[in-house]
């Protein structure tokens, strides 16, 4: 079995969506156009999407006061430093600094414009 997608419920998923397409490389693959307004964004290897809806059933999560190490999203870079950057004046904001750990991968913590924890990860050995 290989993992489809992972859902988020976000306050304006159109927003979200062209703002992981612009800056992350995302791939919109489909849009519903009635509620829940469904957005499905693909990686840039068409191997894994991310859905974001609002539905007016369930409150968005207050995603800004979820700490990241509780969740988040993590995309593979090749300079966390420079994504992590390029991010920051695109609208994100700042969870920490680039760090390295003991084996080597390097990593950052960011929030998207919406409080969205993202991880900026370089692994020194690829692990899938």
């Amino acid at each position: 079995m290989k993992i489809e997608h992972v859902a988020y419920q976000v306050q304006d998923p159109a927003a979200f969506a062209r703002w992981y397409e612009q800056h992350l490389g995302m791939t919109i693959k489909r849009v519903q156009p009635d509620p829940p307004f469904g957005h499905f964004l693909a990686d840039d290897g068409d191997a894994v999407m991310l859905e974001v809806y609002n539905n007016p059933k369930v409150p968005v999560p207050d995603y800004p006061n979820v700490d990241p190490f509780v969740l988040h999203i993590a995309f593979g870079v090749s300079d966390v430093a420079e994504t992590r950057e390029r991010l920051l004046a695109a609208g994100a904001s700042a969870v920490g600094d680039v760090t390295v750990t003991p084996a080597g991968d390097h990593l950052a913590m960011l929030r998207d414009p919406w409080g969205l924890p993202v991880q900026l990860v370089s692994r020194s050995v690829r692990m899938i």
